[in-house]
This record gives structure tokens, C-alpha cells and sequence, in this order.
């Protein structure tokens, strides 16, 4: 009875829940297509690629992917952004800037306008 379901993750693709299940394993038994988060830093390109690879291998459709501004000191943002948006075989749907630690309501609402949803169904529907 929702317009939509978002089922989150924890720490990555293949993060252990229990002793026999895994992040990818709660994905695949859902079969629900993968918003993937990349935590903007040092090596994302990397990691964002090997995660990539993972959802694929794992026959699951990443239908987005979001990057988190979690590294105030990254020293190319804008040119991690642009290397990301060619790596990843989905459309972008947030770039959240670093904010700290301290996160307000007013600050809250402005992140959930960076959010393009449109772009997400116009995707997910065409393919």
C-alpha cells in the first residue's frame, strides 16, 4: 500500500547478517532492484566498480546509485563525480555534499531535494 519500498543495507554488498546470509543474499531473496550508496573518498572509483560487478554477477538490476559526501578533504569531488557517472552502468540519483555530523531539519529537507526520482522511474521504466 506504498508508492514505494526501500529496504536498506548495512556497510556494503557482502556484509554478513547472520552465519549463512549476506547483504547480497537479503537483496537477491527480495529481488528488488539495488540503489547502490558510494561514500565519496579515496578509492571509490574502485570501490564503486567492484560493488558494480557484484550486483551484476549477483543477476540483480542497480537501478541508482547515490554518492555521500563523507570525506571533507576529498580532493577532486567534482572529477570523482564525473569518473563515477562513466564507471557505474546506472543513472545517478543524488550527489549529497559533505555536511558533519550535526544534521538539522533544515538541512535534511534540502537533502531530500537533491533527490532526482524521476530519473530513477524514467530508468527503470524504459529498460
Amino acid at each position: 500500500q506504498a508508492d514505494y519500498v526501500v529496504v536498506e543495507g548495512v556497510g556494503g554488498w557482502y556484509v554478513p547478517l547472520n552465519s549463512h546470509q549476506s547483504v547480497a543474499t537479503l537483496a537477491k531473496d527480495l529481488g528488488m532492484p539495488v540503489i547502490m550508496v558510494v561514500a565519496m573518498r579515496l578509492g571509490c572509483l574502485n570501490h564503486a566498480r567492484l560493488t558494480a560487478e557484484a550486483i551484476a554477477a549477483s543477476g540483480l538490476v542497480l537501478a541508482a546509485w547515490i554518492a555521500n559526501g563523507i570525506d571533507p578533504g576529498l580532493r577532486s569531488p567534482q572529477g570523482c563525480l564525473h569518473s563515477l557517472k562513466e564507471i557505474i552502468p546506472a543513472p545517478l540519483l543524488a550527489a549529497i555534499p559533505f555536511i558533519g555530523n550535526d544534521l538539522v531539519a533544515e538541512q535534511v529537507a534540502q537533502i531530500s531535494g537533491l533527490f532526482d526520482l524521476e530519473r530513477l522511474l524514467l530508468h527503470n521504466h524504459s529498460g
